[in-house]
């Protein structure tokens, strides 16, 4: 296990390039499943999770190549639907492999998702949907954690999603793509990396009308063909550079940033005190004083302000002059970095899915825990903005969606470096 070093003080001031996005890229390479040939994904992010994926696509029995940042995937051949629980356990992105293989083979073997870091995010909402799409379900094993769906066919259907679930909305679309007749999903979520699923299938020969919007129509196709795809920039990782900024103060241009996608971002930083201008091509952010408090912060479904970037905005508010709210409306675990923050001397108050950040002048290295992948990544922040040095424990799970962070926040002049526990 690694950690991050990180020793407090001075602005940010360069360029960066900003990584292909780790939650397009994940259901893009379950999709490739669908498939019975070859996927060329450009701008694929190099990342922990990316790895995982590629893993489980060859405990199936495909083929996963790089050459650069482009993966190159072979679904021909498929010798196995079985995804194994290690898999699903590790990361809960390989539950999407349902609707592929179902999809696919019509038969799928997967684990039930263990608990979460950041809350429960049960699979209710993708096992009911895909159910009413003329598909089995058993539980099996002495826990009756395995679920095991089969069909003689897909059939379409009309599918309503109790509430915009990402993952539900993107398997019920893989589960739909080579089904009889027609799917329509009401009430679907409406985040990019939904639209960029749809993208991609569209481009192997899919029919999907209603992409980027809450009502979504499949008309399923007898097979797909093999494509080359450029995945797009990561909004996240580019929103906690934007972050990073926000704390620490300077100017900085973000290349290949998807403005589009950042809109709650830049409205929620503008507020704060940023100054922030795009064009098609890249952002330039900048910020020379403390910043501002922001009243009431709202995590919601997309086009809303994303929970992923709840944790960077909390390091953020909590060296801002004066007091902000935060409410996490999607995740009920959201906040285990408010205990870390206190031990850099953040005022901060908890209640339920409620933060009351009073904003202190300075906070003050120490030692952390990366409780997950967008926690961790704050607490680099926080590192940046702070007196002294900072040690940011279990950094792999920061790996699982960063490419580099230290390299990036170095090219932009902070002190940030990776280090072995065993020599801290």
């Amino acid at each position: 296990m690694s950690s991050i070093k990180v020793i407090g003080g001075g602005k940010l001031k360069g360029e960066t390039k900003i990584q292909g996005s780790k939650n397009a890229a994940l259901p893009i390479i379950a999709a490739t499943v669908l498939n019975k040939g070859v996927t060329i994904l450009k701008n694929c992010p190099k990342i922990l999770d990316v790895f995982h994926m590629i893993k489980v696509l060859n405990e199936l029995g495909c083929m996963a190549t790089w050459e650069g940042n482009t993966l190159i995937v072979d679904t021909t051949t498929i010798t196995s639907t079985k995804v194994s629980e290690s898999s699903v356990q590790k990361m809960r992105s390989s539950i999407l492999f349902l609707g592929a293989l179902l999809g696919r083979s019509h038969e799928v073997s997967i684990a039930y998702p263990g608990g979460c870091s950041i809350g429960k995010r049960p699979i209710d909402f993708h096992l009911d949907s895909i159910k009413s799409m003329n598909v089995s379900q058993e539980f099996l094993g002495e826990d009756k954690d395995i679920i095991y769906c089969h069909t003689d066919k897909i059939i379409g259907t009309d599918v309503f999603l109790k509430f915009p679930s990402v993952g539900a909305t993107q398997n019920v679309i893989l589960t739909a793509v080579l089904a009889e007749g027609v799917t329509r999903i009401y009430n679907a979520a409406r985040e990019p990396e939904v639209l960029e699923l749809c993208n991609f299938l569209i481009e192997a020969g899919a029919r999907i009308c209603g992409r980027g919007t809450a009502f979504i129509e499949i008309e399923g196709v007898r097979r797909l063909h093999d494509v080359e795809y450029r995945l797009p920039a990561d909004r996240i990782v580019a929103g906690t550079y934007m972050a990073a900024v926000a704390a620490v103060g300077g100017e900085v241009i973000l290349h290949d940033t998807p403005v589009g996608q950042l809109d709650s971002v830049i409205r929620v930083l503008d507020k704060i005190g940023c100054s922030i201008r795009t064009t098609d091509e890249y952002m330039r952010i900048s910020s020379n004083k403390r910043p501002l408090p922001y009243g009431i912060l709202k995590t919601q479904p997309y086009p809303g302000f994303p929970t992923d970037m709840q944790s960077q905005l909390m390091t953020v508010l909590s060296i801002a002059d004066g007091k902000s709210t935060i409410i996490e409306e999607i995740f009920e675990s959201r906040f285990q970095n408010v205990s870390e923050l206190k031990r850099m001397g953040a005022n901060i108050t908890e209640s339920k899915n409620k933060a009351v950040i009073s904003g202190v002048k300075r906070l003050k290295g120490a030692q952390v825990v990366a409780h997950d992948l967008r926690a961790g990544a704050a607490l680099v922040i926080a590192g940046i903005a702070a007196e002294g040095e900072t040690i940011v424990r279990n950094a792999n799970s920061i790996e699982r969606g960063y490419e580099d962070i230290c390299r990036d926040l170095s090219i932009l002049g902070a002190n940030v470096q990776y280090c072995s526990d065993n020599i801290i």
